[in-house]
Parts: C-alpha cells; sequence; structure tokens
C-alpha cells in the first residue's frame, strides 16, 4: 500500500500555527501508531517557493501548487492573515478546486475556509471558520451557510474547522476515522491537549479565562460570582453586594463582558462544573450542587445548551483510559 498523501496549501501570511497543529498530529499518529503505510505530509505553496507566515517566519515548501497532482488522500488549506489575497488569487483558487477534485477529503483549518469559500466547493453547505472571521466570511460567500459555533464541521468529504488549534481537533478526527479512537486518543495526549474535542463543541473554551474586567464594580461584581457560585446569586442580590442597582449593574456586564449578569453566572457555573467533571468523582448532584445549579438535571440543561454534550459524556471523553501497551 502506498502512504496516505496529506498537502497542506500554505500561501504568503499563513498561520504556522495551523500548519504545524495539522503536519504535527499526522506525524505523531505515525509513529505512536507505528502505521506502515503512514502519513506523508507535505507543504505545497504558489510556485513552490517558501512563505513569510503571520509570525515572520519563513516555512519552505515541498510541492509547487500549481504542479502537484493527485490522487491525494486528504487535502487542507492553511488559515492566516493573508487568507482574503490567496481567496482573490485566481491561480491558487483554481489549483485548489483542481487538487480538490483529486483528492478523498478535502478541509480548510481557520480562515483557510475563505479559499475553500472562493472555489465554490462550499457553496450550499454548512462551514464554519475562526469566530472573529465569521461575519466577514458570511457577507463575501453569501452561498456558504456559515456558523461560527462548532470547533468543525464535516459535511461528506468536505471539512472546515474553526479558530487556530482546531485544527488539532480536526486532524485528530482525521485520525480516529483512519485508524480508529484509540491511537487518536493516544495522539492526543502525546499533543498534551486537554481532550480530544467532538466537533460540535464551542469554540470559547472552556478552560480559556477571560481578562479580568477593568471596571472595578464588574471586577468585584466578578470575584463575588466566582468564590459563591452555590450562594443566590440574582442579579439583584449581586447588585445589592457591590453597591450598586440592578439595572447599573446589568449595563455595566453588558459594556465590559458583553453579558448581562445572569448569563455570566450561568456560563461561570458551567465552567467549574466542567473543572469538577474533569478533576474529581463527585455524583452529578454534589457537582451540580457545588457548581450552584438547583439539581443535575438543571447542570444537564445549561451544559448541553453551552457545549453540546450532557455532563456526562463530558466526563468519560475527558478522562477515557489510555489503553496498556500490548
Amino acid at each position: 500500500m502506498n502512504p496516505r498523501q496529506v498537502v497542506m496549501v500554505g500561501y504568503e501570511g499563513a498561520e504556522l500555527l495551523d500548519i504545524a497543529c495539522v503536519t504535527s498530529t499526522f506525524g505523531l499518529a505515525n509513529a505512536i501508531g507505528q502505521l506502515s503505510p503512514g502519513y506523508r505530509v507535505a507543504l505545497a505553496t504558489p510556485g513552490g517557493g517558501p512563505i513569510r507566515c503571520d509570525s515572520g517566519l519563513v516555512v519552505h515548501a515541498e510541492h509547487a501548487l500549481e504542479r502537484l497532482t493527485g490522487p491525494l488522500d486528504t487535502l487542507i488549506v492553511s488559515g492566516g492573515f493573508g487568507h482574503e489575497k490567496a481567496a482573490d488569487n485566481t491561480v491558487v483558487v483554481a489549483h485548489v478546486r483542481r487538487l480538490a477534485k483529486e483528492s478523498r477529503r478535502v478541509a480548510s483549518v481557520c480562515t483557510g475556509a475563505s479559499v475553500l469559500a472562493a472555489t465554490g466547493l462550499l457553496d450550499g453547505r454548512r462551514a464554519t471558520t475562526h469566530w472573529r472571521f465569521a461575519p466577514r466570511l458570511a457577507r463575501r460567500y453569501r452561498d456558504v451557510c456559515v456558523d461560527s459555533e462548532p470547533i468543525f464541521i464535516r459535511d461528506g468529504r468536505l471539512a472546515t474547522a474553526a479558530g487556530v488549534t482546531s485544527a488539532l481537533d480536526l486532524t485528530l478526527a482525521f485520525v480516529e476515522e483512519d485508524h480508529g479512537p484509540e491511537l487518536a486518543r493516544q495522539v492526543a495526549r502525546d499533543l498534551v491537549t486537554y481532550l480530544q474535542r467532538p466537533g460540535n463543541q464551542a469554540q470559547m473554551s472552556v478552560y480559556v479565562a477571560p481578562p479580568a474586567p477593568d471596571n472595578d464594580t464588574v471586577r468585584r461584581a466578578v470575584d463575588h460570582v466566582l468564590s459563591h457560585l452555590a450562594d443566590d446569586l440574582s442579579t439583584a442580590r449581586l447588585a445589592d453586594a457591590v453597591g450598586v442597582s440592578p439595572r447599573h449593574l446589568t449595563r455595566l456586564f453588558l459594556r465590559e463582558l458583553g453579558d448581562p449578569p445572569a448569563r455570566y453566572v450561568r456560563c461561570a457555573r458551567v465552567d467549574a462544573a466542567a473543572r469538577l467533571l474533569d478533576s474529581t468523582d463527585l455524583p452529578m448532584p454534589e457537582v451540580a450542587t457545588r457548581s450552584g445549579f438547583g439539581s443535575a438535571e438543571a447542570l444537564r440543561q445549561a451544559f448541553v445548551a453551552r457545549f453540546r454534550m450532557p455532563p456526562a459524556k463530558f466526563r468519560a471523553v475527558s478522562r477515557r483510559p489510555e489503553r496498556a501497551p500490548s
């Protein structure tokens, strides 16, 4: 059997982390799974020349995009701040479209969705991209159904991944598809990813804490919420705790955090529950109580609404044991 040919498409201003997330994941799969044949990963660029990535580092290509031919196993387009120039480059778009016809799987990571959209391959399909650039993608390509929520979307042989490191999640999903869930989990552990996330999980990670608010009143309110999750945190009680009216507190939260107090409290409680689920063996009712939910059912409803999976599944996925070596 021949190796699985994986080609990453790069261009001036591509994001180095997008490229590395994909290539390192496939490389680790080769090493950990001792795959033979394994993945053969290469970078293709316009003209085959080196590209300067967003970070300023220069990466050398193995193939000229114009001279590359299939069949390919997987074609993946990188994102990066140069994505719109790449999408406007008729040569790049034409050759990505051509190679897509010769590939078993076609994907984009982060803002690379702009290039796939320019080829027309995403017309009439649901696709995602980095949440910050999703509105612009939707405006530019009105035939694409842009959904900024999931970390990746698969639609037949086409896939789009969201912001930056979601490329890890999509590539792990490819490894799982090709070689089973156990190898994908072992690769995820070696990459020290916190959790192999399903594609429908929201882009905004539960474990990425927002910066402290600049406003002193909001900062005191946030501190109170985080240290009193099991208490009554209604807007009225929270306003009383920091010495302002509920209306004024709501106005401050909307200005500083983009959410009203009640929504912030709900998210903080779900985040706390997620940490407890991962780091303890507490039964579900106790997790619900400690994180401020009145019942396990209330916790389940909030968790599914935020992360598209029930808390029991989150615990199972994040704590799956690694298979003992044979």
